[in-house]
């Protein structure tokens, strides 16, 4: 387990699975209303949870959030809502209604396209992503003072890679598509006649930190990061 501090505030809490070469990241926002993206497994719950003891009191969390409804994005969800008494997932309506609402403790805030909230001095804003990266209710949060897009499952990097970096990570993401593709996970991301214009629309957001559930996250040109990305899953994916 290891964090690391990747914006202002903004803190990725990684753990490597050697037997599957794999980071599962966590991503910690402190301010007033203190946000984590992604839960990670049941499993991880213990070892996240002391990880982001040594940031800050995990029970002072108010925001869960997370692309879609799936054990790495979402399974610790309701020990986390047990710890945090005034804690409240947020995700896009679609996954509210459809699955959030009988899974967890407590209703969640269901997010349209384009709507904002803000947790203090942050302010996130919601994109609605279906099927990018994967299912019906995917969606993503921009923080729009950091420029930091919280990107689920897109620029997934094999490997037990640095936490952050700014040199282009597009050929790590091209091989782990392709490497995917080759076996039991094939088809994992879907690629319909709507992906790359939500592409699109992620790189007129123009990041300048790219936080991936696995793999390092990336600070520079994040718009052109998401063009490129979007060629490469034409090219693997399409």
């Amino acid at each position: 387990m290891s964090v690391t501090e990747i914006a202002p505030d903004f803190y990725r809490i990684s753990t490597y699975i050697p037997e599957i070469e794999l980071q599962f990241n966590q991503f910690l926002i402190k301010d007033e209303e203190p946000l984590l993206f992604h839960t990670g497994m049941r499993v991880l719950f213990p070892a996240v949870r002391e990880a982001i003891a040594t940031i800050m009191d995990p029970a002072k969390i108010r925001w869960i959030s997370f692309s879609h409804f799936e054990a790495d994005e979402c399974g610790s969800l309701n020990e986390w809502l047990q710890i945090a008494p005034a804690a409240q997932a947020v995700c896009s309506l679609v996954g509210a209604l459809v699955s959030i609402n009988d899974f967890a403790l407590r209703p969640a805030k269901g997010m349209t396209d384009g709507e904002v909230f803000n947790t203090g001095q942050r302010r996130f804003r919601f994109a609605q992503t279906p099927h990018v990266p994967h299912c019906w209710e995917a969606g993503m949060l921009f923080e729009e003072t950091t420029g930091t897009l919280l990107c689920s499952d897109l620029f997934h990097q094999n490997g037990n890679v640095e936490p952050m970096t700014d040199s282009d990570v597009i050929d790590r993401a091209r091989k782990t598509l392709i490497d995917y593709q080759a076996g039991p996970f094939a088809n994992y991301m879907p690629y319909t006649k709507h992906t790359d214009g939500i592409m699109q629309s992620l790189a007129a957001l123009n990041p300048r930190t790219i936080a991936p559930m696995h793999g390092s996250a990336f600070t520079g040109d994040g718009g052109q990061a998401i063009r490129d990305l979007a060629i490469v899953m034409h090219d693997v994916l399409g």
